[in-house]
């Protein structure tokens, strides 16, 4: 396998609940090893710090130094527990932090420097994964499908890969008759489907300081204001044909304002359950399975709304059964509805795997997204390279 390369990928998300890192091992078409991994939390100062910057407020030129020192910081980490040395590893996938995401006006902001990154640890750096998309009219989100596509080209497909961070996404993957040793010859199409934990976390935030609704307990005490989700979904970039992203800005607490904490926490939930569910009627067939990455995947809540609006049947997850496969879930028109982690798959870390896949793709000059997964007019490359 003389072009398999070593990678790690490197991701923090919209909802800035900290970074994961993810070794895995690629061609880029396939993925022959998925490595050691692990995710540091960010201290609530650096929160903070990472939400005002999306405000524009605070000093973002020293932030993006220190967010990219802590990123060598796991990078060290990462190749301590691997028991690898820089010269092991090819080439580093550095998403950054995204600040500012409106593909509309051309406009696509993720921190993070890559020459730092690469100077510290050693190792090559593929950063600014996001920009060369949107110059080229894509909408620079969403960019794992190439990756959910390479996972899944062995499961029966049709497929819906759901990945349920701050905003909310999902791969529909079909399978071409031909050339099926290039990802390109599968049937991807990907888009935003809404809101996905930054609703609800931000809820928390206001209301309780704690980052997130744990094993979904508020959520799950409130009651559902069918009113108000049908407000949201009434917006129209539900209507819009995808593909298609979404700012973590776009929606607003206002609709749940004035609600009980509890209220508010189970109003939201099943937004983001219902806007994923409702991606379904722009699949270009049904799937036969869903498969549930991100954070959201822990919130029995959120994955119960999502169940029951798929399978359309009243059912109550617990945490374990979020996050494991729930042994009532059968297959159903709608499809089977279940964590990744009921395929072997590693749901905390999918992205940060996908951006180590992208970097070698990077490397090698390979597209990373298509018309059908960002809009793009053409299969594009992208990326920028420091080199160790």
């Amino acid at each position: 396998m003389p072009n398999v390369l070593r990678a790690i990928g490197l991701m923090s998300g919209t909802s800035a609940d900290g970074i994961d890192a993810a070794l895995i091992q690629t061609d880029g078409e396939e993925i022959y090893l998925r490595g050691s991994h692990l995710t540091e939390p960010y201290v609530e100062a650096m929160r903070t710090r990472i939400h005002a910057a999306m405000r524009g407020e605070g000093d973002i030129l020293m932030l993006e130094q220190e967010l990219t020192l802590l990123h060598a910081e796991i990078v060290r980490k990462l190749l301590i527990k691997a028991q690898l040395k820089p010269i092991d590893v090819t080439v580093i996938g550095f998403h950054g932090q995204t600040l500012f995401h409106r593909p509309e006006i051309g406009i696509t902001h993720q921190i993070g420097n890559g020459a730092l990154l690469a100077e510290k640890t050693g190792i090559n750096v593929v950063t600014d994964f996001r920009r060369r998309d949107v110059a080229a009219g894509g909408e620079g989100a969403p960019l794992i499908p190439l990756f959910h596509a390479a996972l899944g080209r062995e499961l029966e497909l049709p497929l819906a890969v759901v990945n349920i961070g701050g905003i909310a996404n999902v791969t529909w993957v079909g399978r071409s008759e031909h050339n099926v040793r290039s990802l390109l010859s599968h049937d991807i199409l990907a888009f935003d489907t809404g809101p996905g934990n930054v609703l609800l976390d931000e809820w928390v935030r206001r209301h309780t300081g704690q980052p997130y609704d744990e094993d979904g307990k508020l959520a799950l005490a409130g009651k559902i204001h069918r009113d108000i989700v049908a407000g949201y979904l009434g917006d129209a970039y539900f209507r819009k044909i995808p593909p298609k992203s979404l700012d973590r800005h776009a929606f607003s607490l206002r609709p749940v304002e004035g609600l009980s904490l509890e209220d508010g926490a189970a109003t939201l939930a099943q937004v983001t359950a219902e806007t994923i569910a409702t991606a379904s009627t722009h699949f270009p067939a049904p799937v036969n399975r869903w498969l549930v990455s991100g954070g959201g995947r822990r919130n029995p809540a959120v994955m119960t709304a999502l169940a029951e609006c798929i399978l359309g049947e009243p059912m109550r997850l617990s945490r374990s059964e979020a996050i494991a496969p729930p042994s009532f879930l059968t297959r159903h028109a709608g499809g089977i509805v279940e964590p990744v982690e009921a395929v072997g798959w590693e749901g905390d870390v999918m992205e940060a795997q996908g951006f180590a896949f992208l970097a070698v793709r990077a490397m090698r000059q390979l597209p990373l997204s298509l018309p059908t997964t960002t809009g793009v007019n053409r299969p594009v490359t992208g990326g920028a390279f420091y080199p160790a």
